[in-house]
């Protein structure tokens, strides 16, 4: 398999704020990587916005060695933590960009040259990234992504999208997760689209963008809710083909004022470094607010209650979301028992995050089991909801909904809200307007801004800390 998809020379394939590469010069940079970094056991790769990460992952891939992404701005405990879990052996980094002390060999990979391309040695199963999770209940775990995975995620979304050599995809996303690396890199060389990174995912960059014939985009919820705070960029991406949200749920919101200013309806999907992506609105199909969508070609489905029970498709009753696919890690690195507990024998991986699935196959994500399904009184409220409805409110920017402990209830809803001019006890009675009385909070703490990691996620363990 060729993960990289057949060769294309077009011009520049990948761009990365002022400096490119055609496909034909990142290949023989990668291939001199490859030829650098062969039979080693891993690399790590210091993930910046940099044409030197596209060229060590893709030199990575070429010599069939699993790459570690590091997060650029990971503190010494989470940079040791990955760099010792992984076993990596090399350091790939532009000259004088990693200063992190002891650990593998670095390699400056801008010093490397050019080589004539490398051939792929591994074969289809082979392990071709190690990604670390968010660890935000223990120490980050490496997962096990092999270069079938990667293929067959992509394959489908570019099915799922339309996603052609035709099209020139545009993002401003960090190079060390799924989103931005696996789907906004490996995709675009796959499908053969050139690559326009913007460094930082600025409305303005995006809607210059356009320039260089940007049809593609993807964002996260905090690039488009920023694009709407700016209508001349927003308005500027009309032109465009498709916008895609993901890594965590568009606020409906957000949703419906994207597509007022731009004429796009968004396409959510959804997915995890687990999984990569699984679930999607289709381009050429409906886009509903608050939904990601129908499962992608080759993958099933299931709800299950917390006795493990089905769950009907009826649109309103959560589950646990269940998913089988060909794009499925094949474990956590060095954890056999946790991956155990998460994927079946059977291939059934369990997600930990809790859906409702309508009649109609269209599936909305209710949130995180762990944080974001509340047993108050008896009932099972969706944290997403709640935050919807908040967000709905004109004072109302952002909003966060937990559960917290409540003597006679067991818990009770509580938000977390950055507003201007509303009251808590305004936006309770907001909310139980639009909702069932037992879903309105109880408490709403008014803040100045919300924790969130890289990928624009509320990190809801740090709320109230």
């Amino acid at each position: 398999m060729d993960l990289l998809g057949p060769a294309r020379d077009t011009g520049e394939a990948v761009r990365i704020g002022d400096r490119a590469l055609s496909r034909e010069e990142l290949l023989r940079r990668a291939s001199a990587v490859a030829g650098e970094i062969g039979g080693a056991s891993a690399v790590a790769v210091h993930a910046t916005a940099s044409l030197e990460t596209v060229v060590s992952v893709v030199g990575g891939i070429l010599a069939g060695v699993p790459v570690v992404p590091l997060p650029p701005d990971s503190g010494p405990a989470e940079r040791d933590h990955i760099l010792g879990d992984s076993g990596a052996q090399l350091m790939l980094a532009a000259k004088g960009a990693y200063e992190g002390e002891g650990g593998p060999k670095p390699i400056p990979v801008d010093e490397l040259g050019a080589a004539d391309r490398a051939p792929e040695r591994a074969d289809d199963a082979a392990t071709a990234l190690i990604l670390y999770t968010s660890g935000t209940t223990g120490a980050p775990k490496g997962v096990l992504v092999s270069r079938r995975a990667i293929a067959a995620g992509l394959d489908a979304l570019a099915d799922a999208w339309e996603w052609t050599a035709g099209d020139t995809l545009v993002h401003g996303l960090p190079l060390f997760h799924v989103h931005g690396l696996v789907l906004g890199v490996f995709g675009a060389l796959r499908t053969g689209s050139p690559l326009v990174h913007t460094v930082k995912p600025r409305p303005e960059a995006y809607a210059a963008a356009r320039e260089r014939g940007g049809t593609l985009y993807f964002g996260v919820p905090t690039v488009w809710s920023r694009v709407c705070d700016d209508p001349a960029s927003a308005r500027a991406l009309k032109g465009a083909r498709l916008l895609v949200s993901g890594s965590a749920p568009l606020p409906v919101p957000v949703f419906e004022r994207l597509a007022g200013l731009t004429g796009h309806r968004p396409v959510e999907r959804y997915g995890m470094t687990e999984t990569l992506i699984t679930i999607s609105a289709r381009a050429g199909g409906d886009r509903r607010p608050g939904y990601v969508g129908m499962p992608l070609t080759g993958v099933e489905t299931r709800l299950a209650a917390e006795d493990g029970a089905p769950v009907p498709h009826d649109g309103e009753t959560p589950g646990e979301l269940y998913v089988r696919a060909p794009m499925v890690f094949d474990g956590y690195l060095g954890r056999p028992e946790a991956t155990a507990q998460s994927l079946a024998a059977d291939g059934w991986f369990r997600t930990g995050d809790i859906a409702a699935i309508g009649p109609d196959g269209w599936h909305r994500i209710v949130g995180r089991a762990s944080t974001d399904l509340i047993k108050s009184g008896g009932y099972r409220i969706g944290a997403g909801e709640v935050e919807n409805a908040l967000l709905s409110h004109p004072a109302v920017r952002e909003a966060a909904v937990i559960g917290t402990p409540h003597a006679d209830l067991g818990e009770q809803v509580t938000a977390y809200v950055v507003a201007e001019g509303v009251t808590g006890e305004q936006l309770i009675g907001f909310v139980a307007e639009r909702l069932s009385a037992h879903k309105r909070p109880r408490v709403v703490h008014l803040v100045g801004s919300l924790p969130r990691n890289a990928m624009g996620k509320v990190v809801k363990t740090r709320l109230g800390a």
